[in-house]
């Protein structure tokens, strides 16, 4: 069997890599890959003279892949999927039209309202100008999003009207992130507990995967810039019982009812960014249509299910029922000094020979036999154990095993 992934990250590395563990006869092909990537398959080059879309479709072709499986959003948002379901290709993700639950913050805050399900307020700017005049008058702190798509880093919080308009400026008048930034929302920022559910769709349901915690920004206690994501823990400590429940109810059988009635069901993976407020309850922040990352390092590894059965059952619309490890997991992420801003590559990692598994490449790529480093997320380490505590100890000691010029860490991953 052949299977295409899409994306260069540590998430799709993670992807080939279950997919291998669970099922070693099949062959793997990335676009474009990483280091990692070539290592378990092969990464694919393109014809620069082609657009992206067209290389991919003809690969897929000439080459009879069986499933593509999409990491990254950007291929979402180029239309990947509308491509391949004119052609009867198999491929796990949404189509441009069910994509806007995640690529466009409006569509999705007004899904959420029309279902019932609760998110923080928020209003919709298309205007600098009705923007600034409305963080004149407003409380804090706020959150300042992107409409669109910015590797998930279009998301700033703001304490006070002097960061709400370096904010709007950069996003609006400077165009930090692109289109992205021509209509933003503005959102009331929640105090919290964030987690993230990765679910599955079959076309018919929704299948939540174990709970996990991102943490988004670069510096510890949840400081400095959003990044997209510095590690991961799963499962979530907060997310109880009763938390669970709350879920299922007011938030995930909802959604249901939603893509049914606005014709957006579709075969793939569905993300739940939530805020467990003190009081315990629940807020829907975001979806996203797609894997996270980092948390699918952390997931992947405690899964006890066939990962490929489980993809295939989902485009044939069979039942999925999904069986995990009685582990914990921790993922640490090590960066380039100056991610998410500027950065420097090139420089050799030390150690990766010596890191037993899990982990997961990022950013870096083999040189006469040397790795070297080439992105802003460089390597996802993980670690296993009976508890968090034990997972993130596993963790730490193989950040101890790995050594480049300017890397970078958060050291409270895991921390309760």
């Amino acid at each position: 069997m052949k299977i295409l992934i899409l994306g260069s990250g540590g998430r799709e590395h993670a992807i080939g890599k279950k997919l291998l563990q669970d099922s070693p006869y099949i062959k793997l092909y990335f676009y474009p890959g990483n280091g990692g990537t070539n290592q378990i398959g092969i990464n694919i080059k393109f014809d620069i003279n082609h657009n992206i879309e067209e290389n991919i479709c003809s690969f897929v072709k000439i080459n009879n892949i069986d499933l593509t499986v999409v990491g990254s959003e950007k291929f979402l948002s180029y239309g990947i999927v509308d491509r391949f379901q004119h052609f009867g290709f198999r491929i796990l993700g949404p189509n441009l039209y069910s994509f806007k639950l995640e690529g466009d913050r409006s569509f999705s805050k007004s899904f959420m309202k029309k279902y019932g399900i609760k998110t923080p307020k928020y209003h919709s700017f298309y205007s600098y100008i009705d923007a600034f005049n409305f963080i004149k008058k407003t409380k804090y702190p706020l959150v300042i999003k992107t409409n669109g798509i910015a590797e998930g880093k279009g998301v700033l919080i703001v304490n006070n009207k002097m960061e709400a308009e370096q904010a709007l400026h950069s996003i609006m008048i400077d165009k930090k992130f692109g289109k992205s930034g021509e209509k933003i929302i503005i959102e009331e920022k929640l105090i919290g507990n964030e987690s993230s559910i990765i679910s599955i769709l079959n076309g018919k349901e929704i299948i939540p995967f174990l709970s996990a915690m991102d943490y988004k920004k670069i510096g510890e206690a949840e400081t400095g810039h959003n990044t997209g994501g510095m590690g991961s823990i799963s499962p979530n400590p907060y997310m109880t019982k009763d938390i669970w429940i709350d879920f299922k109810k007011n938030i995930l059988l909802p959604t249901v009812e939603g893509l049914y009635a606005e014709n957006l069901m579709f075969y793939g993976f569905i993300y739940f960014g939530l805020m467990i407020t003190p009081s315990n309850k629940i807020y829907l922040l975001e979806y996203n249509t797609r894997m996270g990352d980092p948390e699918t390092q952390s997931l992947l590894p405690i899964m006890n299910s066939n990962f490929l059965q489980v993809l295939r059952y989902a485009i044939l619309k069979k039942k999925i029922i999904l069986s995990w490890k009685d582990l914990c997991s921790c993922c640490v992420v090590l960066s380039s000094k100056g991610y998410p801003n500027q950065y420097n590559t090139g420089h050799m990692i030390k150690g990766i020979n010596l890191l037993k598994e899990p982990f997961f490449i990022a950013g870096a790529k083999q040189e006469n036999n040397n790795w070297i480093t080439v992105g802003g997320r460089v390597l996802n380490l993980v670690g296993l154990g009976k508890s968090i505590y034990e997972a993130r100890k596993n963790t730490y000691n193989k950040v101890k095993q790995i050594f480049f010029q300017n890397v970078s860490f958060r050291k409270d991953i895991g921390l309760l």
